[in-house]
């Protein structure tokens, strides 16, 4: 099993941008159980601790990325080096390119501790003809650095998925109350139509459209409206001479 230079070990603190109660709030980590058996035993126990303090659950399994993360309903894959050598270049560039066809939301974190390797690094990144930001490679100077920026990246996109989603359901909600307001200005133009009649064809009978279509007889078995509402209803979809004819308030 490789065992990579690792730098001063830190305690795993809780990320500032987490505020989970529980296991599993944040979301949900998937490692590799092949980049995990290349790892140091201390660093995969520093991985586990980190997760936990920030409220994710983790998964031990056989996947391609050496983490997918699940925040928020988006899911997003990491490849993290932590053993850069000069010699190992070709094969790491090629598995970016491979996964990052395969995955579209994939980022590259490479663990970077001296100038040497930093230099070897820049070199590879060119010569390869990497396309800025596609993925978008991160270089950190230490293991735990590379893994905490791991998780805060993946956290920040699940929230920014979230306020997405929340952003899409509060316009939904706003056509369906508007949809609603116009729903009623029609149906109550109705000569005796009051708005909880409304209210009773719209739950029963639903749109404008199928009300229109709708008989006297159907109105009254689906709907508490009387007999007198039903057919004014019925009148004013179906005869011209009664919604065409000039009414007296």
């Amino acid at each position: 099993m490789a065992t990579p230079r690792h730098s001063r070990r830190r305690e795993p603190t809780p990320s500032s941008s987490s505020s989970f109660s529980h296991p599993g709030a944040a979301g949900v980590c998937m490692m590799s159980n092949t980049w995990r058996d290349e790892q140091h035993p201390s660093f995969i126990n520093f991985i586990s601790s980190f997760l936990s303090s920030n409220s994710f659950r983790l998964n031990s399994v056989p996947i391609t990325p050496d983490f997918i993360f699940n925040c928020g309903g988006l899911s997003v894959a990491f490849i993290f080096v932590t053993d850069w050598r000069s010699n190992n270049i070709t094969t790491v560039m090629s598995r970016v390119q491979k996964l990052k066809a395969q995955f579209a939301n994939i980022y590259v974190v490479v663990v970077l501790p001296t100038e040497e390797q930093n230099d070897s690094f820049i070199r590879g990144y060119f010569n390869y003809g990497m396309e800025l930001g596609r993925p978008t490679f991160i270089p950190v100077q230490d293991l735990e650095m590379g893994f905490e920026k791991i998780v805060k990246l993946a956290h920040a996109r699940g929230v920014c998925k979230r306020q997405d989603v929340i952003s899409k359901l509060k316009a939904d909600r706003e056509r369906s109350v508007q949809g609603m307001e116009i729903f009623l200005k029609v149906v109550t133009s109705i000569p005796s139509v009051q708005n909880h009649d409304a209210n009773s064809l719209y739950q029963a009978i639903g749109s404008v459209e199928a009300i229109s279509k709708s008989s006297k007889k159907f109105i009254m078995e689906h709907t508490d409206l009387s007999a007198e509402k039903a057919e004014t209803i019925e009148r004013f979809f179906r005869d011209p001479k009664f919604y065409l004819s000039p009414k007296i308030s």
